[in-house]
């Protein structure tokens, strides 16, 4: 028979915590072992009960939920968090992220997502509601796009040009050159000169191409 998961609820409207509770124990796979209204009666929760995901309200009276987060993760490592808010506020969701959440829901998510998230972060992956996935992939859409130096040197190494050469030709160092070189890689993961002349063509960015 398969092992439920255990789950921890903290959020300081009781109403809230009986609305999810509800929900939660109609599905046979899932357990709800605590609550939790504050930051402390969190803590001591977590030392008391064997918990696997727990669903973490930003908004908490006396904790920010999600420093209540970074504290959860350092001390027990273990336990998987989900953070489940009324805000998709970016900078919370990239905070949550630094802090070690698994995922991100929002409240007024269907019922159906909020139990998936769970089956997912417990199963060891991460889930986060469409909207702020969809502006997670174009922050890091951004991150991958070259600046216009890089993609200078990126093609002058897809025509076979050393870092000197280059360096001479961009009248940069040898030093920026080779930082270019490290940003591209990390940017695109490409370092052969054919691979590199490809990604260029695809993206329109070889002389004479429009």
């Amino acid at each position: 028979m398969q092992r439920s998961i255990k789950v921890a609820l903290i959020d300081d409207h009781v109403l809230v915590r009986d609305g999810i509770r509800a929900l939660l124990m109609a599905v046979p796979e899932l357990d709800v072992v605590g609550e939790a209204g504050s930051g402390d009666e969190a803590l001591a929760l977590l030392e008391r009960v064997e918990v696997d995901v727990v669903l973490m309200d930003i908004g908490l009276k006396d904790v920010n939920g999600l420093e209540l987060t970074q504290a959860l993760r350092q001390r027990f490592p273990a336990i998987r968090v989900l953070i489940l808010s009324m805000y998709d506020n970016q900078e919370y969701v990239n905070t949550s992220l630094k802090v070690g959440a698994c995922g991100y829901v929002l409240k007024d998510a269907p019922s159906r997502e909020i139990i998936v998230a769970i089956e997912a972060i417990a199963a060891g992956g991460t889930y986060y509601s469409q909207g702020i996935a969809e502006k997670l992939a174009s922050r890091g859409a951004e991150e991958r796009e070259l600046t216009p130096r890089e993609r200078e040197v990126l093609l002058m190494l897809a025509q076979g040009h050393n870092n000197k050469a280059m360096a001479r030709a961009l009248k940069i160092s040898v030093r920026t050159v080779e930082t270019h070189r490290l940003s591209i890689r990390r940017k695109l993961d490409i370092d052969r000169p054919a691979d590199l002349m490809k990604h260029a063509m695809v993206h329109g960015w070889l002389p004479g191409q429009h």
